[in-house]
């Protein structure tokens, strides 16, 4: 049945538009009215980084539908949708096929692997950038790669998705790149969030500076104390430099706050308190952000 990609966000629509721009038969799975009306009248549009507009056709899924049987899977809403999605994959997922999460934030496998089994689940991360600019209409904002845990049923899709245009590399343990990510995200997103500024903005401020560099330290020091080894030596210099490379990007934290809808600050700030709770490391840091833009959450 083509390749299933869930949800209709801005990862969804870019790799949604960069898959059926290759040709290929894409499907879209989600629950966001305004998004699913738009991408069943136009298509998936997209802006690209050289200015030029693109818009290519989708089948659109609402949920509604009788089982289907999807071999191919991309996992791409946000972690508070994951237990919904899971649910639906049950009857989305065929017996012998694969789910790809490129999801934020930790506990989205876990999720997944619970509901669909280990042997349906694999487990990456993205580095690509996106920036909604209307329902069904993304812009692509920054060049990335695709990182993938290894998976016997999941060549295919690596393949795929390498044709495709996107930069995909295969590796054995995943989840010091997925920490990797968490520990920058925990100290970018729910300042930019915060303050309403632009990921680059929070290196020319000297008080936000300190706070990302303190936050990035705390997370980090709770993946050394569980075992994980995170894909760089120094997290400040780290998460330094991804502000500094993406210093125009709008998060995807401060875009869920301009929007109103909820965050997934408790899947990226809430997992490093709760692991560090889990190994005995205080993350004095780390809640007050949680706490902050959970002050900023109506949902």
């Amino acid at each position: 049945m083509g390749l299933l990609i869930v949800g209709t966000g801005a990862l969804a629509c870019l790799f949604a538009a960069h898959l059926a721009g290759s040709g290929n038969e894409v499907s879209m799975l989600g629950s966001w009215p305004d998004g699913l009306t738009s991408l069943r009248q136009h298509g998936v549009r997209i802006l690209e980084m050289d200015g030029s507009t693109h818009q290519y056709p989708v089948a659109v899924l609402d949920g509604a539908e009788l089982r289907c049987d999807f071999t191919q899977v991309l996992v791409l809403v946000k972690s508070w949708q994951t237990e919904r999605v899971a649910r639906q994959l049950k009857e989305y997922l065929s017996a012998d096929g694969i789910a790809l999460t490129l999801q934020n934030g930790l506990g989205n496998y876990e999720t997944l692997e619970g509901a669909l089994g280990q042997e349906r689940v694999a487990l990456g991360v993205t580095t690509v950038g996106a920036k909604m600019l209307e329902p069904g209409y993304v812009q692509h904002t920054g060049e990335g790669k695709v990182i993938i845990g290894y998976h016997p049923n999941l060549d295919g899709l690596g393949e795929l998705l390498n044709k495709t245009g996107f930069k995909v590399d295969m590796i054995s343990d995943p989840i010091s790149l997925l920490w990797g990510k968490l520990v920058i995200n925990a100290a970018i997103n729910p300042l930019t969030a915060l303050l309403r500024v632009a990921n680059g903005e929070l290196l020319s401020r000297p008080a936000a500076r300190e706070i990302l560099r303190n936050a990035a330290c705390e997370a980090a020091m709770v993946a050394t104390w569980q075992g994980i080894n995170l894909p760089y030596e120094d997290p400040v210099e780290a998460v330094e430099d991804v502000a500094r490379r993406t210093a125009a990007n709008i998060s995807s934290m401060l875009q869920d706050v301009l929007r109103g809808t909820a965050t997934e600050i408790d899947a990226i700030n809430g997992a490093i308190i709760r692991e560090g709770e889990h190994v005995g490391i205080p993350t004095p840091v780390n809640r007050m952000l949680w706490r902050l833009v959970k002050g900023l959450d109506q949902h």
